[in-house]
């Protein structure tokens, strides 16, 4: 509690706040972010700045307020604000170029949810067994007796549903269906947000779900299952960044796997990896490479080309299903 309290005595003393999501954003790290700007904004008419690190993937553009939010490489990095927050930012390399204002500010606050951090601000307040970002951010405000609007529970729902995996990850507790009640009853949407979450997918990000999935590997009598996106696949379908979300879940889906990997080929010969297990905590392989996240949900980047990094990544997960 002292935590949350201090992070509240840092919000009123500051002048000038900046929240920043991980790179690559997703649905938790955006509502979440906005989410407690708007809280921040509702509670002590005080406006933050709404930093976006990468692209805004095409599935989150209807999020209330994302139009407000700025593009990292709009960021003069020479101001020094009073507070900076980092919202669902597992790491400090997650801020990416972004880190210099992080840690440059008078004050720093590390909001999140991975069991996996470090406790790299002044003001942690980490939750490693709650589902997400959006139910850190949810109890802070809970707790703390914050105003919340319709807007507002909105996007921590938004955040909640989509770090569970629409409520079917091994995160969702009792808990989670708790608060989502709770957020639902403020007047948002269910359906028309799941719809506008799972059910508006472009044609190109679909076809490149299709061939990752078609052109699987398997291995380990099964157990484990990978597949690689080279930089020349992105190309021919057109695809976006992020259009590989989703994919590796997908294969951990089919009854034989234990661990299932996406690797994504980078520039630079660099690889990014996305891990999911049933059962083995594949966070443990993630930090190997500087990575981490969840027992059953990790990711990290590998300075190799896919090629050299899926050898690395098999000899790392065959050892884990025999531990």
């Amino acid at each position: 509690m002292n935590n949350i309290l201090n992070f509240q005595t840092a919000i009123e003393q500051a002048n000038s706040i900046v929240i920043f999501s991980h790179v690559n954003p997703d649905g938790d790290t955006l509502g979440s972010m906005i989410g407690l700007s708007k809280l921040i904004e509702l509670n002590f008419n005080k406006k933050t700045t709404n930093v976006i690190i990468g692209k805004t993937p095409d599935t989150y553009a209807f999020l209330p307020y994302i139009n407000e939010c700025v593009c990292n490489q709009d960021m003069d990095k020479s101001k020094v604000y009073d507070l900076a927050i980092a919202v669902d930012v597992a790491a400090k390399d997650r801020m990416s170029d972004m880190q210099d204002i992080y840690f440059n500010a008078k004050n720093t606050a590390n909001i999140d949810h991975h069991i996996t951090n470090n406790n790299y601000g002044n003001i942690n307040i980490v939750k490693g067994f709650a589902s997400s970002g959006g139910e850190v951010v949810y109890e802070i405000a809970k707790g703390l007796n914050w105003k919340i609007n319709s807007e507002i529970a909105e996007l921590l729902y938004i955040a909640i549903l989509t770090d569970t995996g629409g409520f079917r990850f091994e995160n969702t507790s009792s808990k989670v269906f708790t608060y989502a009640s709770e957020l639902i009853e403020m007047g948002l949407n269910p359906t028309q947000i799941y719809r506008q979450c799972y059910e508006s997918k472009p044609k190109a990000m679909a076809l490149l779900n299709a061939y990752a999935i078609q052109n699987a590997v398997f291995r380990e009598n099964d157990k484990i299952a990978y597949t690689i996106i080279t930089k020349d696949d992105m190309k021919n379908f057109n695809a976006k960044s992020d259009y590989t979300e989703g994919i590796s879940e997908t294969l951990r889906q089919i009854n034989s796997t234990e661990i299932a990997m996406l690797l994504k080929e980078l520039p630079n010969q660099m690889t990014k990896v996305s891990l999911r297990s049933k059962k083995v905590d594949v966070s443990k392989i993630a930090e190997v490479f500087g990575g981490g996240g969840h027992h059953y949900a990790a990711g990290c980047t590998i300075q190799k080309p896919p090629k050299i990094a899926v050898e690395k990544l098999l000899e790392l997960a065959k050892k884990s299903l025999n531990e």
